[in-house]
């Protein structure tokens, strides 16, 4: 086996067989290849999506080829009624939910002068509101010893010039999950967070980025590179598993130290 260890490059973290997982934003970039390692783990998976189409259905065709068990939920989690009955199918093809993953996430660039509050309400209701209306209508099918990953950003930690409101945004799930974490500790539930760096939607680090600003980011990190999505999802199979049953109220940054 290569040091990769699966089809996805991410090690399947230890006790994830058999849980029931649900991913926001899981048909592309970071939740989609999430959700193919929870699957190679041995997983349940519930994917929540905004919009059908080839994402949607290639997942799905990924998912069955494994034999893992699925299902497709198209929402819009920054509603909650669509929040509500999300978490409705989880209760109806899961039971219960064992892993909650808040990974849907949109960016944003702006100079602050410029910045009008329809593009700031765009990115805060995506970003952090999505988190907490998630969380809150799947609250009571948490299971004890339940854990809940949100993704966010290293920039929430740095700042960005142009990304006011998505660093603010991305900022927010670190509040979030640190203050929730006090809150449902009594049942054994954890709660971090997951902040990435400059991370490539493909296998490629940098793939689709123009050559020279790769190599401008790349040079800011100390490992050389930029991150891909299977470093993401890695992280979030660690404190998804049993390995990490008590670290809560973390904030593990993925960025190749940049």
């Amino acid at each position: 086996m290569s040091a990769a260890g699966t089809a996805t490059g991410v090690l399947p973290g230890p006790g994830l067989a058999g849980k029931r997982v649900l991913v926001t934003g899981g048909t592309r970039g970071i939740g989609r290849t999430t959700v193919l390692a929870f699957a190679e783990a041995g997983a349940r998976t519930v994917v929540a999506h905004r919009t059908a189409g080839d994402d949607a259905r290639t997942l799905a065709a990924a998912l069955a080829a494994r034999g893992a068990e699925h299902h497709l939920v198209a929402a819009d989690v920054t509603d909650g009624q669509d929040a509500a009955r999300l978490a409705e199918e989880c209760r109806e093809h899961l039971g219960g939910l064992d892993v909650l993953v808040n990974n849907v996430g949109v960016d944003g660039h702006s100079k602050f002068a410029d910045l009008d509050e329809a593009e700031w309400h765009r990115l805060m209701d995506s970003n952090a509101t999505s988190a907490y209306l998630v969380t809150r209508a799947v609250h009571d099918l948490l299971a004890d010893g339940a854990s809940i990953v949100n993704v966010g950003a290293s920039v929430a930690l740095r700042g960005r010039p142009l990304g006011t409101h998505y660093s603010a945004s991305k900022a927010a799930l670190v509040g979030f999950g640190r203050a929730l974490s006090k809150e449902v500790g009594d049942r054994g539930i954890r709660v971090n967070t997951v902040a990435p760096g400059v991370t490539a939607t493909e296998d490629e680090p940098g793939a689709g980025l123009p050559p020279q600003l790769v190599e401008r980011l790349a040079g800011m990190t100390a490992l050389g590179r930029l991150g891909t999505a299977a470093d993401v999802a890695g992280a979030v199979l660690y404190l998804a598993g049993d390995t990490a049953r008590y670290v809560t109220g973390a904030t593990l940054t993925v960025d190749g130290g940049i």
